[in-house]
């Protein structure tokens, strides 16, 4: 416990699912948490109360990641704040499947956007934000990126561009003593996946099937890894994506 007091940690996409639980553990172990939401500010100040009752400190900040505007600001509201950053995680990413022939330009854009092109300009922001002493950026990626299954050519293909975007983030970021990693989860039992009706259903029978600890992944199992990876302990570990999948995809 208290592994990261005195640390400011900036959470994307963390009004639910695997980001609020990570802001969360986050919070738990002494950083200030920044919850970052797009759309669902009720989520994020819920994230933020639950903070607060357990006697940490977070703030909700709303910004849509595929905006240069929106994330500057959500950084000069950091800046202004706090003056530093000493953890990112880079969670917020949107979702496409279906066969190759549907795919169109817009959804190109949609995903690619919002995963790969977000995911570079938060960083870019964050990282004048971050002191000599460095610190930790976390990425979220999938296993999808690289088992490739059928009818998620985008989404699959926008986590492969995160695995190599961690690993040449990782070597331009070192010389500022910045460690640069990702997690890889495998199916997570989140609010999403609970809305789009996958509990129960043959396809998660079949996630789980593959899954050679047969379960689904809660949040938490996402989360305290990503403790790991920002704190200390994991200070010589960098450029690595860390699969966190039940042992899925091995």
């Amino acid at each position: 416990m208290n592994r990261l007091i005195g640390k400011v940690a900036v959470v994307t996409g963390a009004s639910k699912g695997i980001g609020a639980s990570i802001a969360l553990h986050l919070a738990a172990e002494g950083a200030i948490v920044v919850v970052n939401y797009s759309t669902d500010q009720a989520g994020a100040d819920r994230i933020v109360q639950t903070i607060a009752a357990k006697g940490g400190t977070a703030i909700a900040v709303g910004a849509n990641i595929s905006r240069d505007a929106e994330v500057a600001a959500l950084f000069d509201t950091v800046q202004q704040r706090y003056g530093q950053v000493d953890i990112l995680v880079n969670n917020a990413a949107t979702f496409s499947a279906g066969p190759f022939e549907a795919i169109t330009a817009d959804e190109f854009k949609r995903l690619f956007d919002t995963n790969v092109r977000g995911l570079l300009l938060v960083t870019q922001a964050a990282s004048p934000l971050f002191s000599p002493l460095g610190g930790a950026v976390i990425n979220l990626t999938s296993f999808v990126g690289t088992v490739a299954p059928a009818y998620m050519a985008l989404y699959a293909a926008t986590k492969g561009a995160i695995n190599t975007i961690t690993k040449t983030l990782a070597k331009e970021l070192a010389p500022r003593n910045i460690r640069v990693n990702a997690i890889s989860p495998g199916y997570v039992l989140t609010e999403g996946v609970k809305a789009a009706g996958m509990p129960g259903s043959p396809m998660e029978e079949q996630a789980i099937a593959m899954t050679p600890l047969g379960r689904a992944a809660m949040p938490e199992d996402i989360a305290l890894p990503a403790v790991f990876l920002a704190s200390d302990d994991a200070r010589f570990i960098t450029g690595e994506i860390l699969s966190v999948t039940g042992g899925a995809g091995m």
